[in-house]
């Protein structure tokens, strides 16, 4: 079964959770990459230098591979765990959250801990919208200048996203082309004349 969409954040958000004097502070993030993660923690860590703890979880890609979990110096497996597992019960990737303590005086044992942490995460899932995505397969295409308006207007009408374009006398594109219409859109490339399209791994 080849996913073709996937679920995914496309703005950030913040929601807090309070217990027992502990303020909880929960910050998603839409990510594509863990140097991306990392400046978003980064700016976290000065914006609350003072908070106890910065624990947080991503998950990167649509093969659910790539993926991070930290407790910060939580007993292990109350913070990061609880965090992940609602980024994965809501189903959505390229997403990030860091959840931010400010310690209230009181402790509050696992169970409070890993509530907590779950609580904080759903709560900012539940202020972001989540939107689907297509999958794309990326290609390159080599083409002649004259036929532009053609590529453009097949790119165009199936939603295709371009990442980098040389135009000169002869074009070069890299392209993502959505998995359901990939066939329609090779068919039309091909269909074209001095345009060539290639994969790329």
């Amino acid at each position: 079964m080849i996913m073709e969409f996937y679920n995914t954040i496309e703005q950030s958000a913040n929601a807090e959770f309070k217990e027992r004097g502990s303020r909880f502070i929960g910050y998603a993030y839409p990510v594509v990459s863990a140097d991306e993660f990392k400046k978003h923690l980064q700016q976290l860590k000065k914006e609350h230098a003072k908070a106890v703890h910065h624990c947080f979880a991503y998950r990167i890609g649509i093969d659910g591979n790539t993926f991070r979990s930290s407790d910060d110096g939580e007993p292990s497996g109350t913070a990061g765990k609880p965090i992940l597992g609602q980024i994965d019960s809501k189903g959505v990737t390229d997403t990030a959250i860091i959840v931010v303590r400010y310690f209230g005086g009181t402790l509050l044992g696992v169970p409070g801990l890993i509530n907590a942490y779950k609580t904080t995460a759903a709560l900012v899932l539940q202020v972001v919208p989540t939107v689907q995505k297509p999958v794309l397969k990326h290609y390159r295409l080599h083409f002649d200048y004259t036929r532009m308006n053609e590529v453009m207007m097949i790119l165009k009408q199936y939603q295709c996203v371009i990442f980098r374009q040389e135009s000169q006398l002869f074009c070069e594109m890299e392209v993502g082309i959505p998995l359901s219409r990939l066939e329609e859109v090779k068919y039309k490339i091909d269909a074209l004349l001095n345009v060539e399209i290639l994969n790329i791994v």
